[in-house]
């Protein structure tokens, strides 16, 4: 089994686990095509398919648009319609002093007008003669719309137009932090997959050290040797030995890095004792990152997260401006409603109305002018930004690609190199067969392709981190 749960104990997670993993790779017997499970090799491709399904901090990032889509609908509530009662009455030593009823239902709409119904009722003694209604009550229909401040754009026009940004805004930051996530995954796989080959190398060498101890003691007992030549191999199987425990130390250490992203469900899982990374990533890591189209047009970034971030926050910002522009204009809102007794309400009558005005303006409005004069500044601030960014990212994506083209360069150079070390060291142990070499100058070889070996591993985990940190440029994790 290629993954074993962490949390032994928990026998519950245990089964679901088991369960899921059953109905996930197991060949069905519906007549499906069953899907093949390699319980030796994680692939890259697969390690990623499961960061981005389960990591606590991917599934986090998508709740940047689940908390965008609360925005908007909490922006949209101030369209809401709305009923409000309004009740007061007293009553003291048996006398009713006064019973006053309130009552309206309102529509807000998009451009600040404001649509209500209402019904007033007054009843008792005391009460101010303005509230006087007919016995069966008043019915009133009315709008209210404003003439200065509030038509084009006000509070509530601003936080849905806010909202629906947000939404573009929150969608940006998932990328942007999906991606980072994704990106220190790829790091801890390359980890991983170097601490392994440097493992497997100095495994392998260590056979052959071993090998060729055994041999050089045999050619000693028979006189073919000179004692010194068992000392020579000894060390170089002591070294080999050294070697191979400080490999497996990293290993180790890479291994469970690697298991901080390895989750189902809501369960962390880590590798099995015998699982080995993909051999053959050279290959299929551009594809997997998609980084294999290096044609990439650097001057079409308008996709990218962070332009689309920016350009959201300036789009908010220019909303933020006009709201405070229009704040400039005087307040002046106008009022009619029609007013009837409940039982004549059908008989229209022009003259039963009530009329209101309300206007008011600052006389010098540095307030305004102010806020305004500041909203401006962000946009302009914001602007500069977005050119940085524009720049800073195609110049990093020339970056990546040309670092890319020279490790392939590189890779096709330190090929050529261990294989001529392989056939060095080929050729010394033939000399060294005829007794016309010794064990000194084989070590030597060997070294030389030990080191060769290792400069290949390193130049390939370079390949692989350049390739992920151009995926990590392009933010595009999904």
């Amino acid at each position: 089994m290629i993954l074993k749960v962490r949390t032994k104990n928990n026998m519950e997670h245990f089964f679901k686990l088991c369960f899921l993993l059953f109905l996930t790779f197991a060949p069905t017997v519906y007549g499906q095509e069953a899907q093949k499970f390699n319980e030796e090799e994680l692939s890259y491709n697969e390690f990623l398919g499961y960061v981005k399904k389960y990591h606590p901090l991917v599934r986090q990032a998508n709740l940047e648009v689940t908390g965008a889509q609360a925005e908007l609908m909490a922006a949209r509530g101030g369209f809401d319609p709305k009923i409000e009662v309004d009740y007061d009455k007293k009553r003291f030593n048996g006398t009713e002093y006064y019973s006053l009823l309130n009552s309206s239902f309102k529509i807000p709409t998009w451009y600040g007008i404001e649509i209500k119904a209402g019904f007033n009722e007054t009843d008792g003694q005391y009460y101010n003669p303005m509230d006087r209604t007919p016995q069966a009550g008043l019915t009133t229909l009315g709008i209210s719309v404003p003439l200065g401040q509030g038509l084009i754009i006000n509070s509530r026009m601003a936080d849905v137009r806010e909202g629906r940004l947000l939404l573009q805004l929150g969608e940006a930051e998932r990328k942007l932090r999906a991606i980072e996530v994704l990106y220190n995954a790829s790091e801890a796989y390359f980890d991983w997959k170097r601490a392994y080959t440097e493992a497997e190398l100095y495994k392998n060498y260590l056979g052959f050290a071993s090998t060729r101890y055994e041999g050089v003691k045999k050619l000693i007992e028979l006189g073919d040797s000179p004692q010194i030549d068992m000392v020579e191999a000894g060390i170089t199987v002591r070294n080999r030995q050294l070697n191979l425990e400080n490999a497996t130390l990293k290993l180790t250490k890479a291994k469970l890095k690697l298991a901080n992203y390895l989750w189902i469900q809501e369960v962390p899982v880590e590798l099995g004792e015998n699982v080995r990374p993909e051999e053959n990533l050279v290959q299929t890591l551009p594809e997997t990152l998609r980084t294999n189209e290096l044609l990439v047009n650097v001057n079409q970034l308008d996709a990218h997260p962070k332009i689309q971030s920016l350009e959201t926050k300036l789009s908010i910002l220019e909303i933020n401006r006009q709201l405070k522009a229009n704040m400039l204009l005087p307040k002046a809102n106008v009022g009619y409603n029609y007013i009837s007794d409940p039982n004549n309400f059908n008989n229209f009558r022009t003259e039963d109305y009530k009329f209101n005005i309300n206007f008011s303006v600052p006389i010098f409005l540095r307030k305004e002018r102010g806020n305004l004069r500041l909203a401006k500044i962000k946009i302009q601030d914001t602007q500069y930004e977005l050119g940085q960014q524009r720049l800073e990212l195609q110049n990093k994506i020339l970056a990546q690609q040309t670092e890319i083209q020279s490790l392939q360069s590189q890779k096709a150079i330190i090929d050529a190199l261990v294989e001529d070390y392989a056939t060095m060291l080929s050729a010394e142990e033939q000399l060294f067969s005829f007794g016309e070499s010794s064990m000194f100058l084989i070590n030597s070889r060997e070294n030389n392709l030990v080191n060769a070996r290792l400069s290949q591993i390193g130049i390939e985990n370079q390949y692989f981190i350049s390739n992920a940190q151009l995926f990590r440029t392009l933010a595009n994790p999904d």
